[in-house]
C-alpha cells in the first residue's frame, strides 16, 4: 500500500466533500483523476478499488471495528456500481448517481432486489457517521450488501471487453 500524507485542514475539506457526494476520500481522488484514463482501465481502477474496500470490509469486520467496515462495505458497492455506470454510460460520481444505476438495473433485469440491497447499503453507509445499528441489524444489512456485491461482481463480469453489459430487456 502507498501512502500520501496531506496537511490535515486539507483532508478535512476532502472528507466534507466526499460525504457530500456519498464516497469515500479514496473514491472523491480516483473518480477526480480516474477521467484522464480510458474506458477499459477506469473500470480497471475500480474493480481494483472494490477488491481492496472488500478485503478491508471483511478484516475490519473480522476485528469488530464494524463501524469502517460499514463504510468499507459501502465503498465496495459504490465501486462495483462504477463499473456498471462505465459500462452502461451514466454517471457515477454521486451518491444519487449511484441510487440511480441502481434503479437502473431494477428496471433494465425486471429484479427489484437491486433497489432493495442497495437501500442495505444506504443504511451501513449511514451508520458509519451515526452508529445506530444493534449487532443484529448490522448483520442483516450485511447479509444484505455481500448479496448486492454478489450480483454486482457476476453482472460486470458478464460481457467484459464488449461495451455494455448484457441485461434481458
Amino acid at each position: 500500500m502507498v501512502s500520501i500524507e496531506i496537511p490535515e485542514e486539507i483532508y478535512r475539506v476532502l472528507l466534507e466533500a466526499a460525504r457530500r457526494k456519498g464516497k469515500t476520500v479514496e473514491q472523491l481522488i480516483v473518480d477526480s483523476v480516474v477521467n484522464e484514463l480510458d474506458r477499459e482501465s477506469r473500470i480497471q481502477v475500480y474493480r481494483r478499488l472494490y477488491e481492496k474496500y472488500l478485503r478491508d470490509a471483511e478484516e475490519l469486520y473480522r476485528k469488530g471495528d464494524y463501524a469502517q467496515a460499514c463504510e468499507k462495505y459501502w465503498g465496495a458497492v459504490a465501486a462495483l456500481l462504477s463499473i456498471v455506470g462505465e459500462k452502461e454510460g451514466l454517471p457515477h460520481y454521486t451518491h444519487r448517481d449511484l441510487r440511480d444505476i441502481a434503479e437502473h438495473l431494477t428496471e433494465k433485469t425486471g429484479d427489484p432486489e437491486y433497489s432493495k440491497l442497495f437501500s442495505s447499503a444506504e443504511a451501513l453507509h449511514a451508520n458509519f457517521y451515526h452508529s445506530f445499528m444493534t449487532k443484529l441489524s448490522l448483520e442483516a444489512h450485511r447479509k444484505d450488501v455481500t448479496r448486492l456485491i454478489q450480483k454486482l461482481k457476476a453482472l460486470t463480469q458478464k460481457g467484459s471487453g464488449s461495451k455494455s453489459i448484457q441485461l434481458r430487456p
